[in-house]
């Protein structure tokens, strides 16, 4: 019986995979540009202007937005996996090429062309990273510019994590500065003003056409020994992009300089603040700017959810279907074979220890992103429940049992199949539920990589401060982890022989 629910499983899968996702090529056939955008509200803006443009031109254009932090974008980049995404000149320097110290705009492009890269003209506006604390506490401690913070070691320090591991973030500025704090913590960008407002923190890191600068009262503190690099707004693309469709690239050439900071702060403001939509803001800025009109999807709630909810099945029915066809195999090995136990148990072990972020970001430049680094990431998370309950369900079948089995005259593979699994099964089925419910909550990570679900509302609502938004991604996936935990006990009485089953 359990053999034939893992057929069933796997059937499953594969007919996801076969009427849902994507034919190889079949993208291609729709679109002809695939845009990135980083997981802050400008770069969401900036991308939105690049595939309303492209649209214009009369091309099909995807955008693959708020994704994880400049790793990520980067290798998409080289990898293929996108086309085209907006950076700043500072990061291009100091974090994307910091191994090959370059000093001028010729240096950037020569090194870039070598990765089959070009960087566009600046857009117009300058979003350089600026340390900034709340006015009040500023005027009340005296403290105007950057080096003023060595007088004062108790403020609690919060940079967003891309920041405190970045060439050109905390550990340099920390040296060059001789700061003297020690609490320094390391949070989303998004999340930082919050904590900036409740005084969990005294100052974080700043980009300098923040919106929430004004709204919240914030003093951004002089650079005065001149850390922070130029981070001219520009685009990044691959070279084989300009010679497949050179009218986007003379279209998106005619951006240089006509973005300016004010400007940029303002649509900044009104998607933050204001809570319009990032495409009204780009299709505005395009009708105002170029005197074109774009048409932009505007999809509605019960639209946004089926397309969540089809993704993240997707990711969790593919990778929770290859973790049972491969798991319980390595359970059963484990089981009969001690010389395999320990490498198997301790293989499976380590790799859930693992931060799944760091696991997904490994996965890019292997897979690229989207969905496969998702879900490889996802099959390896689901691996362990599965092999320790199926170690432990086989082991802990009574010896009488057994040697009643062996008397029988039944060869080791009948006793498998007839005896140990069927008795196993309810340990069997508990990990195989347990690993479910664990993928379905790690799945909302995918959307950093591009790979949908119901990460991506939770993402966007973080980013906007928006808890209807975060609660449309969160809610559905709780539910989902029950609804699937409640078909798991029914099929339990399919599967596990009545006298089996765990009560």
């Amino acid at each position: 019986m359990i053999n034939k629910s893992l057929m069933a499983i796997s059937v499953l899968a594969a007919l996801l995979i076969i009427f849902v996702a994507p034919a190889p090529g079949s993208e291609g056939v729709t679109r002809e540009i695939t845009v990135g955008s980083k997981k802050f509200t400008e770069n969401v803006i900036l991308g939105e202007i690049v595939t309303q443009m492209a649209r214009s031109e009369g091309m099909g254009a995807r955008h693959r937005r708020e994704l994880g932090g400049t790793r990520v974008l980067w290798s998409g980049l080289v990898n293929g996996d996108i086309d085209i995404y907006p950076d700043y000149t500072g990061t291009i320097s100091r974090e994307i090429l910091k191994q090959y110290d370059l000093t001028t705009e010729r240096e950037i492009h020569e090194k870039l062309s070598e990765f089959g890269v070009r960087m566009s003209r600046p857009l117009g506006f300058n979003n350089t990273y600026a340390i900034g604390m709340k006015e009040s506490l500023a005027e009340r401690l005296g403290i105007v510019k950057i080096s003023d913070l060595r007088s004062h070691p108790e403020l609690k320090f919060g940079f967003t994590n891309e920041f405190m591991d970045r060439e050109d973030g905390w550990q340099g500025l920390r040296l060059q500065y001789r700061l003297p704090q020690t609490f320094v913590r390391g949070l989303d960008h998004d999340l930082a003003y919050r904590g900036l407002d409740s005084e969990s923190i005294h100052v974080i890191d700043l980009y300098s056409t923040d919106a929430e600068i004004q709204y919240y009262g914030l003093r951004a503190l002089e650079d005065d020994l001149g850390y922070f690099p130029q981070y001219d707004a520009v685009l990044l693309y691959r070279m084989e992009l300009a010679e497949r469709v050179p009218h986007l690239i003379d279209r998106l050439d005619s951006l240089a300089g006509k973005i300016p900071e004010q400007r940029m702060i303002a649509m900044n403001a009104s998607a933050k603040i204001d809570g319009v939509n990032e495409r009204a803001i780009a299709a505005d800025f395009v009708r105002e700017t170029f005197g074109i009109r774009t048409e932009y999807a505007r999809e509605g709630f019960w639209q946004r959810l089926r397309k969540h909810t089809l993704d993240h099945l997707i990711l969790v029915a593919v990778s929770l279907s290859a973790a049972v066809l491969v798991a319980i195999p390595l359970g059963i090995g484990a089981v009969k074979s001690p010389r395999l136990e320990k490498p198997i148990m301790g293989v499976v072990g380590i790799i859930q220890t693992i931060p799944s972020l760091a696991l997904l970001v490994f996965m890019i430049p292997l897979l690229g992103i989207g969905g496969p680094p998702a879900v490889t990431a996802l099959f390896l998370y689901s691996l362990l429940p599965i092999v320790r309950n199926t170690y432990t369900g086989i082991r802990d079948i009574p010896l009488s049992v057994m040697e009643s089995a062996r008397a029988l005259g039944l060869p080791p593979a009948a006793r498998l199949r007839l005896i140990e699994l069927p008795m196993a099964s309810s340990m069997i089925l508990a990990g195989i539920k347990t690993s479910a419910v664990i993928n379905i909550g790690t799945a909302t990570l995918g959307a950093l990589v591009g790979a949908g679900g119901y990460g991506q509302p939770i993402l966007t609502g973080i980013r906007l401060d928006d808890i209807t938004t975060i609660l449309e991604g969160a809610v559905p996936a709780a539910l989902l982890a029950l609804v699937v935990q409640g078909g798991f006990d029914f099929a339990e009485r399919f599967i596990v022989p009545k006298g089996l089953r765990i009560s």
